[in-house]
């Protein structure tokens, strides 16, 4: 029969494709779109893709819908607020976060891929240690005291609200810790 055998090329095993979780493929980061596109372009179609919604400066209305990203000069639309409620973002998309240089506002509502190293890594992220004013964490399941703890970094917060954190367990010494960080944050704590 030749080169073929079988219907298969011989000597070679049979093409067996990877595939990944459609839930992961939106989190996966694409350096090159970054550097092209810019920071804020890119982490919007990130977040956008993930079920979350954006917010730019200037503009009132919610970004929610991919296919309808405002076109235009790239450095004219810049991410002031996120909201991730039911979304699927996690630590592994957040390299998409870390230029944004204007985010004033954070929800994350029913995250379920939300830990505490994703807290981590909004408290490291330099641009969002100035710009970060709001930050709001209900329903994250993967959050814990840890994660709460990191977010003193952010040195400008003003607000923080966590709800419905089964994780966070110690209140107290979060309270005091942000008290000594943030004496002028309004906390507001809705946990058992």
């Amino acid at each position: 029969m030749g080169a073929l055998s079988g219907g298969r090329r011989a000597g070679l095993l049979p093409y067996t494709p990877v595939t990944l979780s459609p839930s992961l493929l939106p989190t996966l980061v694409d350096y090159e779109r970054i550097r092209n596109a810019g920071p804020d372009r890119a982490a919007s179609e990130w977040l956008l893709r993930c079920g979350a919604r954006v917010r730019y400066h200037g503009q009132e209305k919610w970004q929610k819908d991919y296919n309808h990203l405002p076109t235009g000069p790239l450095d004219k639309y810049k991410i002031q607020a996120i909201d991730a409620t039911d979304s699927c973002i996690m630590n592994i998309g957040f390299d998409y976060i870390e230029g944004l240089k204007h985010v004033e506002n954070i929800r994350l509502r029913k995250c379920h891929y939300i830990e505490d190293d994703c807290l981590e890594r909004i408290g490291q992220f330099e641009n969002l240690q100035k710009s970060l004013l709001e930050m709001e964490i209900i329903s994250c399941g993967g959050i814990t005291d840890k994660g709460i703890t990191a977010l003193r970094h952010l040195r400008n917060l003003k607000y923080l609200l966590l709800r419905d954190l089964p994780g966070v367990k110690n209140k107290e010494n979060l309270v005091q810790a942000f008290k000594t960080t943030h004496p002028s944050l309004e906390l507001k704590l809705y946990l058992k």
